[in-house]
């Protein structure tokens, strides 16, 4: 079967390339793929591994070989899932429990959009706590992720305060649930209750400034690749700050990520959550939507399709 794996180089970044078919563990059903989210962190791991290796977690498709235990859906059935880096192929095993049924009314591009974005979202808002009536500040809030945080953050009754990169990066925002849109390093006028912080290095240390006595601080990314900061004063100042950080693969380990799939699936079905795909690209000819994604042109999740 034919799979996108690494090329090793900077331009095309990968290929299509024959590998071998999945074999599956009793635990496992088969995907048959249909789409597929592209994430920043692909970007990352695409640098940094050897030509010819695999990638892909985001998958959306039909079930060819139902698990040999008996778990998951039946085959024929439409599903989204985690795969553990292969889901860039034409067939991809998948463990049971990263999986969940797709509503009819839900597109494969949009479902292929939600399990990396949707997750990491839905665990950064967890970590924070109950937000009804609490100020909540989204750094990198035009990506793919942030605007799942958005979201989610105004549907449970946060006042939504959304800071971009670059006045472009903040087009959407407001009709998202946003109560300011505005750039990094830009003075609020109002302390918050909670930061989810995705982009790290100066971005965070400005950021935590505004964070109130007993507030919550969550990390979830470091796109500036810079080392995590944080004001000098920072414990004094704001005595009672909560900081944590969220790894989404090592999140998986302890959260039911198929019943919380079901979960952003069905919002997706009413209407409540828009994936936010800005892009899509056959597998083929990908290599231009993987350049624009590193080069913040998208404001959304890219969505690869066979």
């Amino acid at each position: 079967m034919r799979a996108l794996v690494t090329t090793g180089g900077a331009d095309p970044v990968v290929a299509f390339a024959e590998v071998v078919e999945p074999d599956p563990a009793p635990g496992e059903a088969v995907v048959a793929v249909s789409a597929a989210g592209l994430n920043r962190g692909e970007l990352t791991v695409a640098a940094a591994v050897p030509a010819g290796s695999r990638l892909g977690w985001d998958v959306a498709g039909v079930v060819e070989r139902a698990a040999a235990d008996g778990s998951g859906p039946a085959g024929g059935t439409r599903v989204l899932g985690l795969a553990g880096r292969d889901g860039f192929a034409e067939r991809v095993a998948v463990p049971t429990g990263h999986l969940a049924v797709l509503p009819d009314t839900v597109p494969d591009t949009a479902g292929a959009a939600l399990p990396v974005a949707g997750l990491t979202a839905l665990y950064a808002l967890r970590h924070a706590g109950w937000l009804l009536g609490r100020t909540v500040l989204v750094t990198g809030a035009g990506g793919g992720v942030g605007r799942v945080v958005v979201q989610l953050a105004a549907a449970a009754g946060a006042r939504v305060l959304a800071q971009v990169g670059g006045a472009g990066r903040g087009d959407g925002l407001e009709k998202l649930g946003a109560s300011v849109v505005g750039q990094y390093g830009d003075d609020l006028a109002e302390p918050v209750d909670v930061l989810l912080d995705s982009v790290g290095g100066s971005t965070l240390e400005l950021a935590f400034q505004a964070v109130a006595a007993d507030g919550v601080v969550v990390s979830f990314g470091n796109t500036t690749r810079e080392p995590l900061r944080l004001p000098l004063d920072w414990g004094r100042l704001r005595p009672g700050v909560s900081l944590r950080s969220l790894y989404l693969f090592q999140e998986t380990r302890r959260q039911p990520v198929g019943r919380d799939l079901v979960t952003l699936a069905g919002l997706v079905a009413q209407g409540r959550l828009d994936p936010q795909v800005a892009l899509t690209a056959p597998f083929a000819s990908s290599g231009p939507a993987w350049q624009a994604l590193r080069d913040r042109q998208v404001n959304g999740k890219v969505v690869l399709t066979l």
